[in-house]
């Protein structure tokens, strides 16, 4: 009987694992991994067995009773067996699922911590989650609740939203409801901590006018302190292929 290693990937390219997760692949007999996990990783593990057992929204997905088995399935034939997860695997990773699998298998198992996906839009933007005597306190949320509802809440300085990019009008209104003037800024990221990243700037109320930008990509939703622009805010380079995306949303929202 082997063990399970969790390794967190990071929500984007490949080079936001840590050291200790790329240690973790280099070691594996077979990797079981999430669907927006970057494929060059693959390169840190050339010597294991990769299996697809990813999830994404709206789609076709792995069971999770599946994964749970084969989680234990491949511990109790190998060493050492990664399951690699997008972001970090503690945040809305369906961590917890796995390791009761494992453990009434009764097989070990170690969690590698990694970037989520809130850090790397804040980095992205260059705008801080928390800032100081202004923006104590920080909540990450799911805006769709395992029953298929869309909530929103107002119970911290920042909230940023997971999994909310089909729905950026029905959030608009139930922010508004939560508690969250009309005039609130919003950031929207999507892809974060990926080269084609895309993000722009809304109020509450105009919220839904990000839809079309982001149609089709992972997005977080940052509202509050944390989506203000800093008042001096450093140059930052963005790609030309930001531009292009951000110029043709403008002509569609027209």
């Amino acid at each position: 009987m082997g063990r399970v290693i969790f390794v967190s990937a990071g929500p984007g390219a490949a080079d936001l694992i840590t050291l200790r997760g790329a240690r973790a692949l280099a070691q594996a007999e077979v990797v079981l991994f999430d669907a927006l996990t970057d494929p060059a990783l693959r390169e840190l593990a050339p010597q294991a067995q990769w299996m697809d057992v990813g999830k994404r929204g709206f789609c076709d997905s792995t069971a999770q009773a599946a994964i749970n088995a084969a989680l234990v399935k491949q511990a109790l034939v190998h060493q050492c067996v990664v399951r690699l997860k997008g972001g970090d695997a503690s945040i809305f990773g369906r961590l917890e699922e796995e390791l009761d699998a494992l453990a009434v298998a009764g097989i070990e198992s170690e969690v590698v911590p990694g970037v989520t996906a809130a850090i790397a839009a804040a980095a992205q933007l260059q705008r801080p989650l928390t800032r100081r005597g202004a923006g104590r306190s920080v909540s990450l949320t799911t805006a769709m609740t395992r029953d298929g509802d869309l909530q929103a809440q107002r119970s911290a300085d920042t909230e940023v939203f997971y999994m909310a990019g089909r729905q950026l009008g029905a959030l608009a209104r139930k922010l508004q409801e939560a508690g969250w003037p009309a005039g609130t800024p919003v950031a929207v990221v999507s892809r974060a901590g990926c080269s084609d990243a895309l993000s722009s700037d809304h109020r509450v109320a105009d919220l839904a006018a990000a839809a079309m930008l982001h149609r089709g990509r992972p997005t977080v939703v940052t509202v509050g302190v944390g989506a203000k622009p800093l008042r001096k805010p450093a140059l930052a380079r963005q790609s030309p292929l930001i531009d292009r995306a951000q110029a043709s949303a403008a002509k569609v929202n027209d």
